[in-house]
């Protein structure tokens, strides 16, 4: 699957882990921005996204998720993470579970951009 081929591609090519100041890893946003493939309307993929909700709130070191909808049809997962190590233990087996399929074949896979930025300061939740 091509969407399967450039996640795991972005996530070996991602920066290291997250480093505190003070030389500890830290917790890291996962963020991916993408567009829906074609013929994939909004309410299909919606219904995919919550699809994941228990397996991915099963895995070691989640936080918490949201799922936005900018202009233009640009979606950004945002996925917040204990560590960057976490989260990529935790992408791997997302990728081999079933639930996670029709989610994975609503992006379209050229479109996707992920990053894991350290998370430096939060206000409210």
């Amino acid at each position: 699957m091509r969407c399967l081929t450039a996640l795991s591609l972005l996530i070996a090519l991602a920066p290291a882990d997250a480093v505190r100041a003070d030389g500890a890893a830290g917790p890291v946003m996962e963020v991916v921005t993408f567009r829906l493939a074609p013929g994939t309307t909004e309410a299909a993929f919606l219904t995919a996204a919550r699809a994941t909700e228990a397996p991915l709130s099963r895995q070691p070191g989640f936080v918490s998720r949201r799922l936005l909808q900018g202009d233009g049809g640009l979606w950004t997962d945002l996925v917040e993470w204990q560590t960057r190590a976490q989260a990529e233990a935790a992408a791997a087996v997302m990728m081999a579970d079933p639930a996670f399929t029709a989610f994975i074949v609503a992006i379209d896979p050229a479109s996707i951009a992920m990053s894991h930025p350290g998370i430096r300061w939060r206000m409210g939740d």
